[in-house]
């Protein structure tokens, strides 16, 4: 079992898209940078399978998940389709891509004392999510309480054996530093090779442990360019008798997920946690992913915000799920989106 480590350093990797634990004492710590990634275009829009390395690179990337009113995923749409919006402002696409492209991703599971007895069905569940995945994802895994453990002997494994020792290095004691832990993996799919990143959080409490703030850990989601699903297994007691906690809990991961275009999901019981994570690995192979050269130029480091919408016909009424939106790069940075 390694305990994981960070690194400041930004580095660089071709790729076909924009991409971006405990030692924070004041909030106005800044989140590490993001990563840097572009893919040339054939003047369509669409991917040309020509890779180059741009040091100061614009592009934002959105991946998009597109279902219908049944939550069914709509497969067949085009570029046409798409109209993107920063800042309520309409911006030209100039990456489009619907392909199931291998990742890199974390899963980052809660290991404190009341996860004890979820444990070997969560396990059970976490490994069908990656037998799901395309099988060239690289993936690594972070067991969690008040502190936090990458439990491989390397960065990265796609040998489901592998990942299931890592699962099974149980010893579910103390608190909840989930924060920490979020912020600790971010920055370790830094290392990854893949241009998509992915982290799958499974919890059933609230943080209480953290020294990162969750404001600090939704900026450093939002910075990474990552994706991040979010599943709350909670307890019938603490259901009927801490909802303070529920709710609370139910809201910040809501709200960290959906900042970076995952989803969160709270199963009524254990039995659908597997269900579940199939469908979140569905999600990730399925999704549409746009990238556009920002009409605002500035380097100020604000916030831009986000919006897609697709006109989808024949399939009715559907629903658009996207990241809320992105900071900017500040002058004198190399950093992307």
């Amino acid at each position: 079992m390694a305990a994981l480590s960070f690194g400041a350093s930004a580095w660089l990797s071709a790729g076909a898209f924009a991409q971006q634990s405990r030692d924070q004492q004041q909030n106005s710590e800044q989140p590490p940078p993001p990563e840097n990634y572009v893919q040339q275009s054939n003047g369509q829009g669409q991917q040309s399978g020509g890779y180059t390395l741009k040091k100061d690179v614009d592009l934002v990337v959105v991946h998009a998940t597109v279902e219908d009113s049944k939550g069914k995923f709509v497969p067949d749409l085009s570029q046409q389709d798409f109209k993107v919006f920063e800042d309520k402002q309409p911006q030209t696409i100039s990456v489009f891509s619907k392909e199931d492209l291998p990742v890199t991703m974390g899963l980052v599971i809660d290991n404190s004392g009341s996860m004890r007895e979820k444990r070997a069905q969560v396990n059970a569940a976490a490994l069908t999510f990656v037998k799901t995945s395309n099988p060239q994802d690289e993936t690594f895994v972070v067991n969690f309480n008040d502190e936090f453990y990458l439990d491989l002997d390397k960065d990265f494994t796609n040998n489901p054996k592998e990942l299931q020792e890592a699962l099974e290095r149980i010893d579910s004691r103390g608190g909840t530093a989930l924060y920490d832990a979020v912020v600790g993996s971010l920055d370790h799919l830094r290392k990854g090779h893949k241009d998509k990143k992915v982290l799958l959080v499974i919890t059933d409490g609230d943080d209480d442990f953290s020294r990162k703030s969750f404001e600090y850990t939704v900026k450093a989601a939002q910075q990474s360019n990552a994706l991040i699903y979010a599943v709350g297994v909670f307890s019938s007691y603490d259901q009927q008798h801490d909802r303070s906690m529920v709710r609370h809990s139910k809201k910040t991961l809501t709200t960290l997920a959906e900042s970076t275009g995952g989803a969160a999901y709270f199963p009524a019981s254990l039995d659908e946690v597997e269900p579940i994570c199939t469908k979140i690995a569905h999600d990730i192979r399925e999704q549409y992913t746009l990238g556009y050269y920002p009409t605002n130029t500035a380097k100020d480091g604000s916030f831009r915000t986000v919006k897609v919408d697709v006109d989808a016909k024949g399939h009715g009424k559907v629903t658009v799920r996207t990241r809320t939106g992105y900071f900017a790069k500040e002058s004198g940075t190399s950093s992307g989106k």
